[in-house]
């Protein structure tokens, strides 16, 4: 390992932690720009379709957390450069959302991983090109919901 590819992994470590501030600010012109016009989005588990393009994605989950309260934390990091434009990552994740009473007031509490591919675009900027959500553990309102009982 060089002391590029530590730069380059701090730098995609940085990108990680953008993503999960500005989903939970809703900041959404910035979080849209941690990822590639290219990405893939794959939350399948949860039933959601697969997502291809940054356009895509910023349709379909800005509105889903519209007045939701979110936490977003990424523990333990893997990453791996791959060449001198691709990286690999592994993220222990945690999450938590509060829906409004107007929607129910439910409460989420989630774990699992996120398994995602990088790439540093033609403006020298590290971005996710495919993020893959995989959980193993969700309650809703303090009763397991995800793995089914």
């Amino acid at each position: 390992m060089t002391s590029e590819d530590l730069v380059d992994i701090e730098k995609i470590r940085q990108l990680k932690a953008r993503y999960f501030r500005t989903m939970d600010q809703k900041k959404w012109a910035e979080w849209q720009t941690v990822f590639c016009e290219d990405v893939t989005i794959d939350t399948t588990q949860e039933g959601s379709p697969i997502l291809h393009g940054r356009t895509a994605f910023y349709e379909f989950l800005p509105p889903l957390l519209e007045g939701v309260k979110t936490v977003h934390h990424g523990h333990t990091s893997e990453i791996k450069i791959t060449g001198s434009h691709t990286a690999t990552g592994i993220w222990a994740m945690e999450d938590m959302l509060w829906w409004p009473e107007s929607k129910g007031g439910t409460h989420l509490w989630g774990t699992g991983w996120y398994y995602e591919k990088y790439r540093k675009d033609l403006d020298g900027e590290w971005r996710i090109l495919e993020l893959i959500l995989k959980r193993i553990r969700v309650e809703r309102d303090g009763k397991q919901t995800f793995p089914p009982l």
